[in-house]
């Protein structure tokens, strides 16, 4: 959810103030860019996950607090609700035995978490969307004791006017509202890190977006909100409408949302940031004493600290991310477009999925963004989020034909994007056997045609004709995916029973 952040109110000067500082800070980028002052490729990868905390019968429970004070560890931090929690694992080198590393310690982390959140009677789930949640687990009470949310809901609110209304139409159709933003802490995700150079951060960003089609369809693990069966990445819809600062009337009229998945290719990290800044009003006008202008003309590195605040209000499910470690600026790409869960084993997949299909693409002579229209790699985010495995996905024609052709995403993964990632891996000197274990995840997805998602949908149906109603069949389905999860076998070899 970003720095931490302490005001209580903020008047118009703030806000005039702050936005002089966005654009001195906008142009302390622009000129670090120019001088090419940002730090060497060290082909690092980070890694943070969102979870949830529920109880034995597999509803949530507030009391990540508590939970903290327990696990005792800084990799672990508060998240937006009460029954959410966030674990950072620190950065590596994308190469060698990375993906078992990574294994090794979350499944250690994780462990151990869990160990102790059962001390407050909780358990750990990495579930995208926690199908027990009801309206009432979302209100501001279960907001996190922390300045930076309750100021973060209070603005989003004040900017809005009216109350959040939740509208997703998908296998039912869920209508409701809040008077919070607290709904968008039933979104769990992923986020993966990858530090690049400015001169390859657009082909990095641009892969990312053309890939999130394809990650969302394999990795999809929210098709529950409310009692109600939605998407299957009803996660998505959900987090845009819950983070909305517009009304209706500026719905209509096109304004953007703050969760946004953009509208074009780009040519330079710069890109991101300056439009960030020209279409979105800022949220937290809080402003630091550092001129980024003075800094750099002494020879130093500003922190450009609030065009980083203003660039974490603004929810790109690919982000770019400016930071400074050891006096040396660097810039991230951060992909926000996976759910958590369902194991380890299939965390690590996905990792390994979109590492390897973003360096291939990335270092292609003729790239996809150059040979399919933005709107598509759009098209194919919704349908992913909407259908899941069972989505169709358009692509660039394989050979020397042109035009797009549209395949099943399971057709396409397999076929196509598959020998791309392992080629990518290969090039990031990601060890084979950790490769091809990671990757075969992937593809027994494909030929079974099963994720997280589909895996929840298919074990509540025989939930109910089992004889269970509406609320006891996803309590079921709850336990039955807690359990499974526990044994860290991948979800396409979980039986359906709950």
């Amino acid at each position: 959810m970003g720095e931490k952040v302490v005001a209580d109110r903020f008047d118009l000067s703030d806000r005039r103030r702050y936005r002089q500082k966005l654009h001195q800070c906008l142009e302390g980028l622009r000129q670090l860019l120019e001088e090419k002052r940002f730090d060497r490729p060290r082909n690092l990868m980070g890694l943070e996950i969102e979870l949830n905390l529920a109880d034995a019968q597999g509803q949530p429970l507030m009391v990540n607090g508590e939970v903290l004070r327990r696990i005792a560890s800084s990799d672990f931090q508060t998240e937006l609700g009460q029954f959410n929690l966030e674990v950072n694992i620190v950065p590596h080198a994308l190469s060698g035995r990375v993906l078992d590393q990574l294994a090794e310690e979350l499944r250690t982390g994780l462990a151990y978490a869990d160990r102790q959140a059962r001390k407050a009677d909780a358990r750990i789930v990495m579930i995208g969307t926690l199908p027990t949640l009801t309206p009432h687990d979302l209100t501001s009470a279960n907001l996190t004791e922390d300045d930076r949310y309750r100021l973060l809901n209070d603005q989003i609110m004040a900017a809005r006017g009216e109350d959040v209304v939740l509208d997703i139409d998908g296998v039912e159709h869920l209508r409701t509202t809040s008077e919070s933003i607290a709904p968008e802490s039933a979104c769990t995700s992923v986020q993966l890190h990858l530090q690049v150079t400015p001169g390859r951060f657009a082909d990095v960003w641009n892969a990312a977006q053309a890939v999130s089609g394809a990650q969302i369809a394999m990795g999809a693990n929210s098709p529950f909100l409310f009692g109600h069966e939605l998407w299957r990445e009803s996660r998505i819809p959900l987090f845009l409408q819950a983070t909305d600062t517009r009304t209706p009337e500026l719905c209509a009229q096109g304004v953007r949302p703050r969760t946004w998945f953009g509208e074009r290719w780009i040519s330079s990290a710069y890109d991101l940031f300056e439009e960030n800044v020209r279409y979105f009003p800022a949220l937290l006008p809080v402003c630091d004493q550092e001129d980024p202008g003075r800094v750099l003309a002494s020879g130093g590195v500003p922190t450009l600290a609030e065009l980083t605040l203003h660039n974490g209000t603004v929810y790109r499910w690919n982000r770019p991310v400016y930071g400074v470690m050891d006096g040396a600026p660097h810039l991230r790409v951060e992909n926000r477009v996976l759910p958590a869960g369902p194991t380890v084993t299939d965390v690590l997949a996905n990792t390994a999925f979109y590492y390897g299909l973003v360096r291939a693409l990335a270092d292609e002579a003729r790239p996809v963004w150059q040979r399919m229209p933005f709107a598509y790699a759009e098209r194919n985010f919704e349908a992913a989020c909407r259908y899941g495995i069972d989505a169709e996905l358009w692509w660039p024609r394989a050979g020397r034909g042109t035009g797009l052709v549209r395949l099943p995403a399971t057709r396409l993964v397999r076929d196509e994007l598959l020998p791309l990632a392992a080629a990518g891996l290969d090039a990031w000197g990601v060890e084979p056997a950790d490769r091809d274990r990671c990757l075969s995840v992937i593809e027994e997805r494909c030929r079974l045609r099963v994720n997280g998602a589909s895996w929840q949908a298919t074990a509540y149906r025989r939930a109910l004709e089992g004889g269970l109603d509406r609320e006891k069949a996803l309590a079921a389905v709850t336990r039955a995916y807690c359990d499974r999860a526990a044994t860290g076998a991948a979800v396409h070899t979980w039986d359906n029973g709950p």
